[in-house]
């Protein structure tokens, strides 16, 4: 074939430029599961999770604040993306220069060029958790895990603004009601025990 001049059609060289992968990102686990004892906005955590719109599967982002659990972010959406992770950091009632570390697991949802730049304008340091190992991004997991019981496995969405309004609900009461009545109990179990 080399002689006459001719070419497989199976087995023509194409070129392949080098494409780093997601998880092999050289961003290390500096939090290393040191989840309590942070400052407020020391250390931002986030995580991403479905939810069953209309018998389709959409999405819901939440950002946690290591300080003290509360959700300070979050946003709906029909697409596991990178918009819907900027979305919710959109949604921040905080300072975003503030915020000293950001805390994912390696989806490419988080680790991206359009989450890339958001940090670096306000300054925050992007920490991912080790591959392959949700205990790195526990508290992020454990809060999904509360989201669906409380709200998600007992509500039926018809619409994703229905999800998106009943979200904000749900993320008010987790933050004024639900906090304050755990204070409560918090206080009255420790203050029984003396």
């Amino acid at each position: 074939m080399k002689e006459h001049g001719l070419i497989s059609n199976y087995t023509v060289a194409q070129f392949k430029p080098f494409k780093s992968k997601v998880n092999e990102d050289p961003v290390k686990n500096e939090l290393a599961r040191q989840f309590n004892d942070q400052a407020e906005l020391a250390v931002v955590v986030s995580d991403l999770t479905y939810v069953r719109v209309n018998g389709r599967w959409n999405y819901v982002c939440l950002f946690v604040d290591l300080y003290n659990r509360e959700i300070i972010g979050h946003s709906a959406g029909p697409s596991k993306t990178a918009e819907l992770v900027y979305k919710a950091l959109s949604s921040v009632n905080r300072d975003l220069n503030s915020i000293q570390m950001f805390h994912t697991d390696r989806g490419s949802e988080f680790k991206n060029k359009l989450i890339d730049e958001a940090l670096e304008t306000f300054g925050i340091q992007r920490l991912l958790s080790m591959k392959g190992c949700p205990y790195d991004n526990a508290v992020a997991e454990s809060m999904f895990n509360i989201v669906k019981t409380e709200f998600t496995k007992q509500a039926h969405f018809i619409s994703l603004d229905q999800l998106e309004l009943e979200l904000n609900d749900y993320v008010n009461w987790y933050n004024t009601i639900r906090f304050e009545f755990m204070g409560h109990l918090v206080i009255k179990v420790h203050w029984n025990t003396d």
